[in-house]
């Protein structure tokens, strides 16, 4: 995968990009990130970016050339005629993993991140999708991309080291995951359930489902709105609803 992030802000990615699993999956070839000034393809003699809106009121508004400039470079750089460009925007639709799993598939994705009071309306036709991080506003798109880029890269094949490592994210599956626990067997009065200590792999799995089920009805009943339950998910979830 190729990734482009168009900022006034370079530097903020620095620290991201460099550490953990975005290193590792640069450095296994798995993905190829580039963090552009796109004020550097300003034509105005004071390479600005951005002007005071016709009409009035507060704020400065990012002009579109110097975006349409670095994206039509980044097409012919990449030879790439359709990417993904992606401006991050509190009025775009709120992000969630099934979106992270549809941009992972993607060759080339393109970052518009913006820092100021809004974008020149003609910017948005030039884009693919608008997403937001959620109902609040950010200084600007830099955080909201590094959050995205995360969540894309590590679903790359061969990022994780094992494929299955985040099949069962939440999420993923459509419910919250299941509790994880570790050695020591003990700890502070706090014991690993029995049957994870068992071996006996079937029942660990339906633990792991019961539990899934039993946290996502806990935390977001919401999400089974939309997550088709078998027959048995219905039955083991009548129980954990029972339960005091």
């Amino acid at each position: 995968m190729k990734i482009d992030v168009l900022t006034l802000f370079p530097n903020m990615f620095h620290g991201v990009l460099n550490e953990s699993i975005l290193k590792k999956a640069q450095e296994k070839k798995a993905v190829t990130i580039d963090v552009i000034n796109f004020r550097s393809y300003s034509v105005n003699k004071h390479q600005t970016v951005d002007d005071y809106p016709y009409g009035g009121g507060a704020g400065m508004v990012l002009t579109p050339q110097p975006i349409y400039d670095a994206v039509d470079d980044l097409k012919e750089k990449h030879h790439t005629k359709n990417p993904r460009i992606i401006l991050v925007c509190p009025q775009g639709e709120t992000y969630n993993q099934k979106k992270a799993e549809e941009l992972a598939k993607e060759e080339h994705l393109i970052f518009i991140c913006g820092h100021y009071e809004g974008y020149d309306e003609r910017i948005r036709h030039l884009v693919t999708d608008e997403i937001s991080m959620g109902d609040f506003v950010l200084t600007g798109g830099e955080l909201a991309a590094m959050t995205i880029i995360d969540s894309v890269v590590r679903l790359l094949p061969g990022v994780l080291g094992k494929e299955e490592s985040h099949i069962e994210d939440s999420f993923s599956t459509g419910l919250l995951e299941h509790p994880h626990f570790t050695r020591p067997r003990e700890f502070r009065g706090m014991k690993v359930p029995d049957v994870l200590l068992s071996g006996n792999h079937q029942k660990i799995a339906e633990w792991r489902q019961k539990e899934s089920l039993r946290r996502t009805w806990m935390r977001r009943p919401d999400l089974f709105e939309k997550y088709p339950l078998t027959d048995q998910q219905s039955k083991w979830l009548e129980e954990i609803k029972k339960e005091k």
